[in-house]
């Protein structure tokens, strides 16, 4: 069941009468008639009774009727986005990023995206995980990019990436050809960290509080570059993500080994919005260049 007899089936339960369906409709009321007649002989079973006054629908003929508004009404909604998107040519989207995210893969999928629609603009701001995700939440930010292992009830996740925090350090470093570390094998080196990790109850510290009373932090920095530049200068390995360091780690500067600690091993980022909020087409497909962009790049080894 579909084409024609959908809109013809449709007009014909409303006007009660297949010669007023046919006014309306504009066509012959012979085809109204010949379309439902056959589609009735297709399915074995009436859908419609036939009076002196016109028709009415029979039991089966209303579960039709259902099924035909629905169609229909999914049509138009699918016709009307498919537009929006055909002649999207402006909008603004603001996104919050995790820095390492900013630095890493966001300028490339964004350069992508503008190559299609030149007119759409952006606004992306840096923040700490916790920032990111309750600006999400409050819908003060279209898009966040994040850590989404642990999401506030009012986000939702559209795509994710296996992004575990390991050791960054330079390429020459004693440990550097290791492919994983324990928590024992860093305290002895000092370190590059997070400033969110300044209060000494970061994700990092409550889990090595048991292997070590503290590690040797020699700056705290929320400026990835400055982080990036310290470790480059030995003055200490740091504790990120690849995704800040890629250029770095593929040029042969810079070494990333995991670190042996479950939770941070099965740590992720992901593209979240608004749990509440429609996505229009435009960030839609946003969304859907980021987590191409996420599924390039390869985080965990």
């Amino acid at each position: 069941m579909h084409d024609n007899f959908l809109r013809y089936f449709d007009e014909v339960a409303r006007q009660g009468s297949i010669r007023k369906a046919a006014a309306v409709l504009n066509v012959a009321s012979t085809s109204v008639n010949r379309k439902i007649i056959s589609t009735e002989e297709a399915l074995g079973i009436r859908l419609f009774d036939r009076t002196a006054s016109g028709v009415t629908l029979t039991s089966a003929g209303i579960v039709v009727l259902e099924h035909c508004r629905n169609t229909l009404f999914d049509y138009e909604r699918i016709r009307l986005l498919i537009s929006d998107i055909r002649d999207m040519r402006t909008g603004h989207i603001d996104i919050m990023a995790l820095d390492s995210i900013a630095l890493g893969v966001l300028p490339d999928a964004l350069k992508r995206f503008s190559e299609a629609y030149p007119e759409v603009t952006f606004s992306v701001s840096t923040a700490q995980p916790d920032e990111i995700v309750k600006a999400v939440a409050k819908r003060e930010t279209d898009i966040g990019l994040t850590f989404c292992n642990d999401l506030h009830p009012d986000t939702r996740t559209l795509a994710q990436k296996a992004a575990p925090i390991g050791v960054v350090m330079p390429a020459d470093h004693p440990l550097a050809e290791r492919s994983k570390l324990t928590v024992a094998d860093i305290a002895a080196y000092p370190m590059v960290r997070s400033i969110d990790a300044r209060k000494g109850d970061s994700i990092i510290d409550q889990i090595v509080s048991d292997v070590a009373e503290s590690l040797s932090t020699r700056l705290f920095t929320n400026s990835l570059p400055m982080a990036k530049r310290m470790i480059l200068r030995r003055r200490g390995i740091g504790l990120y993500t690849k995704l800040g360091f890629l250029d770095e780690i593929e040029a042969g500067t810079l070494s990333f080994a995991q670190l042996d600690v479950d939770v941070l091993q099965n740590l992720k980022i992901g593209v979240i919005v608004s749990a509440h909020a429609n996505l229009a087409p435009v960030k839609h497909l946003v969304c859907v260049e980021l987590a191409k962009a996420f599924r390039s790049v390869r985080l965990d080894s």
